[in-house]
């Protein structure tokens, strides 16, 4: 089968970054199904795992996000059949869906929206699973309108692709959004999908919420830089809220800054689940299942804003280059054909 990965972790711009390469076709066994790939799309995730690393002996192949059709059913699988068409974000230590087929655990796989195409998809497991976690497992936010109003969020990185799906989800549970994005486009991009009101994030934030008229906000939810921003979102969370970051950082972060407040500071780590294989691991097929059940009803549309035809290494190194350049809005997607 054709795919594309690499054995060396090194910059978007030389050649062999990523590579086309033909692998053995893999064999679906015990939970997993074998998945003919048609879409995939480029997350910040799969830059990171490109760039650092050791040199690897036998190619790695990289890919967070597909939508295919299943052609093969593992011995102890039972929740798909031949031929469903599927959605998933996979598991960051097995191969990715840069290939024409992938073996994936069927407990984080759900059935593809029927309205939505392959490409429109494949845009969305990683930050949806990414956001629903953030927000109702993090932060135990429900999905009750009624218990939360009142209730506000501050989204920094309100325009990128987590943020475009958390904005929607925070605003189908009831929250008042509010976004941080800096520029025309991405601001009427966060208002567009559910944000109720943006402030820049290069500028002070008490100041800016002030002036909207919140002293502080129950939430937040850092999608950018986490040390940057920490003290700022020490400042503006309210007494006995809950910061959530999906974003590393070297930096130590002073969390007795936030005992005053009683405050809570959590991570959220999408790959968790299918990495320690926990006993909630088909969580992840129950969220996605509930993604695509909103997809279907409208409450939520995809974020594809940019597709690629041609799932090759040339196109997978421009997507790359997109997503590094730090001024994608929504998703960038790769279709096979």
């Amino acid at each position: 089968m054709k795919a594309i990965g690499f054995h060396k972790h090194l910059p978007i711009t030389e050649a062999d970054s990523l590579i086309d390469l033909e692998l053995e076709r893999p064999v679906a066994k015990g939970h997993d199904l074998l998945v003919e790939i048609k879409a995939v799309s480029v997350n910040p995730v799969d830059t990171k795992v490109r760039a650092k690393g050791t040199d690897e002996q036998e190619p790695k192949i990289i890919g967070y996000d597909a939508a295919g059709v299943v052609v093969e059913v593992g011995d102890h699988a039972s929740l798909f059949s031949v031929g469903d068409e599927v959605y998933y974000a996979g598991a960051i230590n097995r191969p990715g869906s840069n290939s024409e087929f992938q073996l994936v655990d069927e407990r984080i796989v759900a059935k593809k929206p029927e309205r939505l195409t392959f490409s429109e998809a494949a845009a969305l497991p990683l930050t949806a699973l990414t956001a629903y976690e953030a927000l109702n497992d993090r932060m135990h936010i429900t999905f009750d309108a009624k218990s939360n109003l009142k209730k506000t969020i501050l989204i920094i990185g309100a325009a990128g692709g987590v943020g475009s799906i958390a904005t929607q989800l925070a605003n189908h549970a009831g929250l008042t959004v509010i976004g941080t994005a800096s520029r025309p486009e991405t601001i009427d991009w966060a208002k567009a999908h559910g944000a109720h009101h943006t402030i820049n994030h290069h500028e002070d934030f008490r100041e800016q919420l002030e002036q909207l008229g919140y002293s502080y906000v129950d939430y937040v939810f850092c999608l950018n830089a986490t040390d940057q921003h920490f003290d700022a979102m020490v400042d503006v969370i309210t007494p006995q809220g809950t910061i959530c970051s999906i974003v590393e950082t070297d930096q130590a972060l002073n969390l007795s800054a936030l005992q005053q407040k009683s405050a809570t500071f959590a991570w959220e780590f999408m790959f968790t689940r299918s990495l320690f294989e926990t006993p909630d691991m088909i969580r992840q097929h129950e969220i996605l299942t509930r993604i695509a059940t909103w997809l279907e009803e409208e409450t939520l549309e995809t974020t594809v804003t940019q597709t690629l035809i041609g799932l090759n290494a040339e196109n997978l190194k421009e997507a790359h280059r997109l997503v590094e350049s730090g001024k994608t809005i929504g998703k960038i997607v790769v279709e096979q054909h």
